[in-house]
């Protein structure tokens, strides 16, 4: 028997993958069934690796082992999300370059992740701050731009004070910036936008191919909140100005009490314009205020589902209802969004909860015009029209086809979802392959050009001002126009850091190809990815971001599936001992380098699958990596005992219910279960004096995914040679795992007196027999039965 010296196994093992940069795990054996197993790359940040990582990474990696041994060829690439803010902004805390801030992470990173056993296949590692690798970025950003789906236009965007830069609305929470927390500004900028909007139906249809968790999707769809409804036009009083208004709900016209209108809607700003010349707005000061403490909140901000909304009427201001003629009173409210339908809303206080709250709040008119089974208001059910003039009576949804063409309406579809803004005024991002020329516009850079690598520069602060710190860089700003060689500049904004990550997993396929993104076969044989495990945080940003560019690129015939990520897998948060979101201000962080340092890789592997179902969020306790470390011990203990010599078969029946139940279970990512049946299995070989070798041979290769250093150790012990990853997967006999015995249920008048093991398809009387030799039942049967139910394999019932 020897002691289990976690460090030296480890090393040993991660020193033979390593051979070759892990290229015995990149298969190229096209006749081979393929699997691309991808787990989210990370951001290397200063702080290396967290155990957060450690979950979605090992849960990833044990799949990967598993199908190799099923006979997959499996794809399982790792890189570096390396462009962004993170990055910047750690490098002009500490005053060094973002590049070497990256190259250090970079290399920390990957030892750590060798040092977790990660079965990764590195001759294919990228890095988006790679030349090589954002040369494609930018060539997939001419691609947009030459199909109309990239432009320049001047709007309203969200500005980060402390980060100077515009954020895209995903990227803003409760009115702050997602990664600083600072309040957000809102200015008008000149901005490149991606028209992510004009793939909005196509982005919504084919959800229903994916095999993801359902709240993802459903966040995906109301993100681009997608609604079919009818124009409808309310004419100011007194003015020449007629207000569009969107509405799903056309059939309500009637009970539109008040118009409500966006903060910065064309009317309310033309009146503001006019100023005191104007002679609607009686209360123009109280306007301006309102408008101006409107501007200082977020979209997600405003249209919070809370029932204390804020509002100002336009005292004189008055529109008339299309339908019943009469004068409704106009209001301003910061939940109405200038650019979401018309930036106008018919409020329907006795229909719509939001309006409802509204009304009760300020005193407005509510006034019921579907009237269905419920009395309740607000009803926002169908049923028959009241309050409608000649339509009373008429059922709702009929009438709404009616209504329209009654008051001169256009049916129409609306989204939520806007274009993607692209442009950051920081340095650490892709240069934006675009030369602007007083002559041309906007020119793209030649194709043959690209890479437009970014300088190198020692000044790499933000300015301040609503550009890039590239904009001071003369030499490589000015530059010749490419079709009228006149004098042009370069565009000085920067890519977002979502820009690399839109389309990574492509380059993996191929990543070394300099003449094209990647190789049209290699393409056809791996993609789509048939599992994709990550965090929900990025529900809509990335996922959203990356299936519109895979769109963009299928319709170029670039890829040919016309989605990316098949099945999507999202690991649950670990939490703190405490039950808190680790955080270094709470100082319940927990440090997988100390982990490994203790108790060895495999032991935190295999803990952080043991803790739970990976799915949920769970906190950490710091005992439980103690009692799986000594279950590894226990089994190289008993592998090099003396006990691995005998015939022993008396575990075949366990082994292969265990090999059925650790196969279903890692299929169905149920680890944490497969885990609890190893250790079961590990319970009963160890009361045997002797094991079979075959047996424990078979139990190795279940436990190699979950602790691969330790069961390639086992594997050698046992006189075997080679990997593992290249043995076959144990296979079960299901006439071994069919049960000879049951549980019998005796039953005395019906209710349940003893349960008695039987062997499997007794006979009434040898049931009868057995039930009655039990020593509770014998209590009970006071006197012969008058009659006996008995159901073959399930239980026994007798009647007195």
């Amino acid at each position: 028997m020897s002691k289990y010296d976690f460090k030296k196994i480890e090393a040993k093992w991660q020193k033979e993958w390593a051979k070759g940069k892990y290229k015995i795990w990149a298969a190229s054996d096209s006749g081979k069934e393929k699997f691309y197993d991808l787990v989210m790359f990370p951001y290397p940040s200063g702080e290396g690796l967290h155990v957060g990582h450690v979950e979605g990474y090992t849960a990833a990696d044990i799949i990967a082992r598993y199908l190799r041994m099923k006979g997959k060829n499996v794809l399982h690439p790792m890189g570096w999300d390396a462009f962004g803010l993170p990055a910047e902004n750690f490098a002009i805390k500490t005053k060094t370059h973002p590049s070497v801030v990256v190259k250090n992470n970079v290399a920390n990173f990957a030892k750590q992740l060798r040092s977790l056993g990660l079965s990764y296949d590195w001759s294919r590692e990228v890095n988006t701050t790679d030349p090589e690798y954002y040369k494609w970025t930018q060539w997939i950003f001419l691609q947009l731009f030459k199909k109309g789906l990239a432009y320049e236009a001047e709007i309203p965007v969200n500005w980060c004070p402390k980060d100077k830069t515009v954020l895209a609305n995903e990227e803003v929470i409760d009115g702050c910036c997602e990664r600083c927390g600072t309040q957000v500004e809102h200015k008008k900028l000149k901005q490149w936008l991606l028209k992510i909007t004009a793939y909005a139906d196509r982005l919504l249809e084919d959800l229903k191919d994916l095999e993801w968790p359902e709240r993802v999707k459903e966040m995906q769809r109301n993100w681009i909140g997608r609604s079919e409804g009818a124009i409808l036009n309310f004419q100011i009083k007194e003015s020449d100005f007629s207000v569009p208004v969107f509405t799903t709900r056309p059939d309500t016209l009637a009970g539109a009490t008040y118009l409500v209108l966006a903060p910065e809607h064309p009317f309310v700003t033309r009146l503001l314009n006019d100023g005191p010349n104007q002679p609607l707005i009686k209360n123009l000061d109280d306007v301006e205020k309102y408008i101006f403490s409107a501007t200082k909140k977020s979209e997600r901000e405003r249209l919070a589902e809370v029932k204390d909304k804020t509002g100002i009427a336009l005292e004189g201001v008055m529109a008339v209802n299309p339908l019943t003629k009469k004068e409704i009173p106009v209001w301003i409210s910061d939940y109405v969004l200038a650019h979401y339908g018309t930036g106008a809303i018919m409020a329907v206080p006795a229909h719509d909860e939001r309006d409802y709250e509204f009304a009760k709040k300020f005193g407005l008119p509510i006034t019921e015009v579907v009237k269905g089974l419920a009395s309740q208001l607000p009803y926002l059910g169908n049923g028959t029209m009241v309050n409608s003039g000649h339509f009373d009576g008429t059922d709702n949804i009929k009438a709404k086809e009616e209504i329209i063409h009654a008051v001169g309406g256009q049916k129409t579809v609306n989204y939520k979802l806007r274009d993607w803004i692209f442009s950051r005024q920081r340095y650490w991002g892709e240069p934006i392959p675009i030369i602007k020329c007083p002559t041309c516009g906007n020119v793209p850079v030649p194709e043959k050009d690209l890479p437009v690598e970014l300088p190198k520069v020692e000044n790499y602060e933000p300015t301040g001002k609503t550009e890039s710190p590239l904009a001071s860089i003369d030499k490589w700003v000015n530059v010749k126009c490419p079709q009228c060689q006149g004098e042009a500049k370069r565009e000085t904004n920067t890519m977002p850091q979502w820009a690399g990550s839109c389309w990574y997993y492509l380059r993996y396929l191929d990543s070394q190809n300099k003449k094209a993104l990647l190789d049209s076969k290699k393409e056809q044989y791996w993609m789509p990815v048939d599992l994709y495990i990550g965090g929900v945080e990025h529900a809509v940003l990335h996922l959203l971001y990356a299936r519109f560019w895979h769109k963009v690129l299928f319709d170029l015939r670039i890829v040919s599936t016309k989605e990316p990520f098949i099945k999507l897998v999202n690991q649950g948060l670990i939490l703190g001992a405490d039950g808190q979101k680790m955080s270094k201000s709470r100082g319940n962080v927990v440090n997988p380098d100390d982990l490994i340092k203790e108790f060895g890789a495999d032991s935190l592997r295999l803990y952080e699958m043991f803790m739970g179902p990976l799915e949920d969020a769970k906190p950490w306790d710091p005992r439980g990596i103690v009692g799986v470390y000594r279950f590894l011990n226990r089994v190289y203990m008993l592998v090099t005992s003396d006990k691995v010599k005998g015939k022993n078969t008396n575990l075949e029946r366990l082994l292969h219910k265990t090999i059925k139940k650790v196969t279903g279970d890692i299929g169905g990512f149920r680890l944490n279960t497969a885990i609890s049946a190893l250790m079961i299995l590990l319970n009963e070989m160890e009361k045997n004096e002797e094991l079979n070798t075959k047996d424990l041979e078979q139990f190795i290769k279940l436990l190699f995914p979950f602790a691969p250093h330790l069961a390639q150790e086992c594997w050698q012990q046992l006189g075997q040679k080679g990997l593992l990853d290249y043995e076959p997967w144990p296979g079960f006999d299901e006439s071994l795992i069919e049960e000879t015995t049951f549980d019998l249920v005796v039953q005395i008048n019906g209710r349940v007196r003893a349960v008695v093991k039987a062997d499997k398809d007794i006979s009434q009387a040898e049931a009868e027999k057995l039930a009655q030799g039990d020593e509770v039942v014998r209590k009970w049967l006071t006197g012969p039965a008058k009659k006996v139910i008995f159901v073959p394999n399930r239980l026994i019932n007798f009647i007195l």
